[in-house]
């Protein structure tokens, strides 16, 4: 909370102003998987604006290394996982799933696995949906509006903007089996790039 009290002030620094909608659709009972598209360190200020209280992070292991930034996903409790090693990363999940029934949060992934700026989504990796369906929990997809009119860090472009967020109604899992990851990933994927382009205005 105290993270988060003091990231938020770095929109007026930076001339950001967030739209938010759907909190509501936090208000689940018991844990949940949330999924957001991810373009820049910006998303952070956002995350701030809605981040629930109950709600852990899924971040790779090279944000420790990132300096202050890294310091502060640190002492915000994010779970750490080597990409590099997949046996290491299904063995950290594996725990994510029992400690998130366990202790009854909800765990924040960013299913496109890396930061991407072009205005769209990248295909999602399966992690989080499998994890969704192995614990029986909602998804619940967030989204982010595009920065592409104000910030593109390859041409140097940053002005003052705002940034639309939008929290999606939760996706049940209850009864879908590891069979059904893929349609579930597919689903969610579609979802969220139809928002995220209705977010951002531009056409579908």
């Amino acid at each position: 909370r105290i993270i988060r009290t003091v990231v938020k002030t770095f929109k007026y620094f930076f001339g950001l102003r967030f739209e938010v909608k759907g909190l509501e659709n936090f208000k689940v009972e018991g844990p949940a998987i949330i999924v957001s598209n991810h373009q820049s360190i910006l998303d952070m200020m956002g995350l701030m604006e809605v981040l629930p209280d109950d709600c852990v992070q899924v971040g790779k292991k090279e944000l420790m290394y990132a300096g202050s930034v890294g310091l502060i996903i640190y002492l915000g409790g994010v779970i750490f996982i080597n990409r590099k090693s997949t046996t290491s990363a299904k063995m950290v999940m594996a725990e994510v799933a029992k400690s998130m029934t366990t202790d009854n949060v909800k765990v924040w992934v960013y299913p496109e696995g890396t930061r991407n700026c072009t205005g769209d989504l990248l295909p999602f990796k399966k992690g989080a949906f499998h994890l969704a369906v192995q614990a029986q929990v909602p998804v619940i997809p967030v989204v982010y509006s595009s920065f592409t009119t104000f910030y593109n860090p390859k041409t140097k472009l940053f002005t003052s903007g705002k940034i639309k967020v939008e929290v999606l109604p939760p996706i049940e899992t209850k009864g879908l089996t590891s069979d059904d990851v893929s349609d579930l990933t597919d689903r969610c994927f579609c979802t969220m790039r139809e928002t995220l382009f209705r977010l951002s205005g531009k056409p579908s």
